[in-house]
């Protein structure tokens, strides 16, 4: 796993890059279901801690997602706090209290903002960026071309796009020429797909089958995929246990040969 991210610069002293990996918060967020074994909170703030020990240092949450926040806030709050990024959502009418009941409840200032649907919150989140109150802010999707509207019409930092962009789907490859020719750096969510995950296409089992000859597995390449587009700065990984990201994470640190991409077998799998 890479090292600890670097302390995030201001737009103006080079391009926006959170680091590598991330762990998404999605799953972090679950109700109390039984009081009498492990709560679904000490099962979150321990797959933090995981997330953490295994080197990484970019954490994704919402308000949307439960009670995620308040959650990673716990796990984090006894870091030192210039080694991670933290990105949540903006959610409601005004982008400025949705952050700041966002830091409030993380307990820690937020570093990165998304937006979805909203074209009015960017004009908010770019004068609290210019204000200091939080570091970078940009847009979310599952559309890589509302994502492709907004990096032509916004100078936006960076897009989490939550789909379209992995190894058995590249349908958002122009965004990502986009983001790149304008600066902008791109998240990428949703890599490992049920299809990838458990093979249940033809392309997918097509694909491992290749991958295997070269001692990967499909899961292993499919994170690494999306990386290969110089606009990608970033893979979020959900997970909702300590096994599960550790698991994750030693695919992410296991090398994948440059030769496999330059596979003809391969490359014609992915065109």
């Amino acid at each position: 796993m890479a090292a600890p991210s670097q302390v995030l610069a201001p737009r103006s002293a080079g391009r926006f890059r959170p680091p590598r990996f991330g762990l998404g918060g999605s799953h972090l967020g679950a109700p109390e279901a039984d009081p009498g074994n492990e709560t679904a909170a000490e099962r979150a703030v321990a797959t933090i801690d995981a997330a953490y020990q295994a080197g990484i240092r970019f954490f994704d949450t919402s308000p949307a997602y439960g009670d995620s926040e308040r959650r990673l806030g716990t796990a984090l709050q006894r870091r030192p706090r210039g080694e991670f990024l933290v990105s949540t959502k903006v959610v409601g009418a005004d982008p400025e209290d949705s952050v700041r009941a966002s830091s409030e409840r993380l307990g820690l200032a937020v570093d990165l903002v998304f937006a979805q649907d909203d074209d009015a919150a960017y004009p908010v989140l770019d004068r609290l960026r210019r204000d200091g109150v939080i570091k970078a802010y940009g847009a979310v999707s599952d559309d890589w071309r509302r994502l492709d509207r907004l990096v032509r019409d916004f100078e936006l930092d960076c897009v989490l796009l939550t789909g379209q962009y992995e190894i058995l789907d590249q349908s958002a490859r122009p965004l990502l020429d986009r983001c790149l020719a304008r600066g902008v750096s791109a998240v990428v969510s949703g890599v490992l797909t049920p299809q990838v995950l458990h093979m249940e296409t033809v392309q997918a089992r097509r694909l491992s089958a290749v991958c295997e000859r070269y001692g990967v597995s499909l899961p292993q390449a499919a994170l690494a995929f999306p990386s290969r587009h110089s606009a990608v700065t970033s893979v979020l990984i959900a997970a909702s246990s300590p096994a599960e990201i550790r698991a994750d994470a030693a695919l992410v640190r296991q090398p994948v040969p440059e030769r496999l991409w330059k596979d003809p077998e391969l490359l014609r799998l992915l065109s």
